[in-house]
């Protein structure tokens, strides 16, 4: 079993100086790597391949997996039967990304994601609207991503409400109800990008319908890349956001199954923010060199979180851009950065891209 470091998940989520954050990620990451390097034998022939002192390297140099390798190869370090849970990414073309948790992965993954989101929505639960079916977290088999966040995200609220029927399509009446119950008071308002924009605000001013919460938060993310296709902007999205629902704080995020409970949330100044547990790196998408900070590559994220399977470095295929590290506008340290979308050509995976 992987030991971690004591008090190492009390850490303050945004609070850890660079330099102290980036030591513990050195020491943590290559531990990591040991870990997997001796529990599984595709990551062991991966890191075979290309020799490398990983037991000293710093995390920024440790091995990056791609993500589609998930899709290809069984990445596991856990036996068959301490299998707790297998995820899946939410694609419904081409082959999914499966993960494979044991409980206490799967364990940690929850307290982090609760961390993480404590720190945006205080420890005090909202009455809570879902703008999703409630069958998409009753379908059975391996848990999709987009069911792991509607799922994880309930926690937060009360008296949960889903904003859509079985056909994904908009019920009006109980999002009426929803409002004249708690309309004036906090509000938790969560779902996946497109759905929000295509199902929910697209479909309200079709009706001609607005709200007007008094003191709502609106977590969204994924499905930027049919966004993108219509060109609908995050100035856009917001926009339209507070003329159809009123005072509502929108806060995207930016997230992945195979590091599910590290979650990158957006601040009030337009950035995601990197938690104390986890590190973005911008490598050149021509050699993977990394890149300086303002240049555009491809993100890598890494995570100290994987001990079930080697997902700890994982090389995505988002482009983005990391602005700075410590010194973000909003008073939260970690590096600030935003996704710029998909690598062209890469396929589409996203959790609502492959919603229709």
């Amino acid at each position: 079993m992987f030991s971690y470091p004591p008090e190492l998940f009390d850490l303050p989520v945004y609070g850890l100086p660079s330099t102290q954050k980036q030591a513990m990620l050195n020491r943590v990451m290559s531990q990591l790597s040991q870990h997997h390097y001796q529990h599984c034998e595709a990551y062991r022939r991966l890191l075979d391949s290309r020799p490398f002192d990983f037991a000293s390297a710093a995390h920024t140099e440790q091995f990056p997996v791609a993500a589609r390798l998930f899709k290809d190869l069984a990445l596991t370090s856990i036996q068959s039967n301490d299998v707790f849970r297998q995820m899946r990414s939410s694609g419904t073309s081409g082959q999914a990304s499966k993960i494979t948790l044991d409980g206490e992965s799967a364990k940690r993954q929850s307290q982090v994601l609760v961390k993480i989101l404590q720190s945006w929505l205080g420890k005090q639960r909202r009455p809570m609207l879902l703008i999703d079916a409630p069958s998409t977290v009753k379908k059975a088999g391996a848990m999709t991503a987009r069911a792991a966040g509607l799922q994880g995200l309930s926690f937060f609220g009360r008296h949960h409400c889903y904003a859509l029927n079985e056909n994904m399509e908009l019920d009006i009446e109980k999002v009426r109800d929803f409002f004249s119950k708690y309309g004036k008071q906090p509000v938790l308002i969560f779902g996946f990008t497109f759905i929000v924009w295509q199902t929910f605000i697209q479909a309200l001013a079709q009706l001609n319908i607005n709200f007007d919460f008094a003191d709502a938060i609106l977590i969204h993310g994924g499905g930027w890349k049919k966004m993108q296709d219509q060109a609908v902007t995050d100035e856009i999205f917001k926009a339209s956001i507070y003329k159809t629902l009123g005072n509502v704080s929108v806060h995207d995020y930016y997230g992945m199954v195979e590091q599910t409970g590290t979650i990158y949330m957006q601040c009030e100044k337009g950035f995601l923010h990197t938690p104390v547990w986890s590190d973005v790196l911008i490598r050149s998408p021509q050699d993977l060199s990394l890149l300086e900070h303002g240049e555009a590559g491809l993100i890598q994220v890494n995570s100290v979180l994987p001990t079930s399977y080697p997902g700890h470095c994982i090389l995505t295929e988002d482009l983005g851009t990391v602005f700075g590290e410590d010194d973000c506008e909003c008073g939260r340290l970690g590096k600030y950065f935003k996704v710029h979308g998909r690598v062209p050509k890469a396929q589409v995976k996203g959790c609502s891209d492959t919603f229709r």
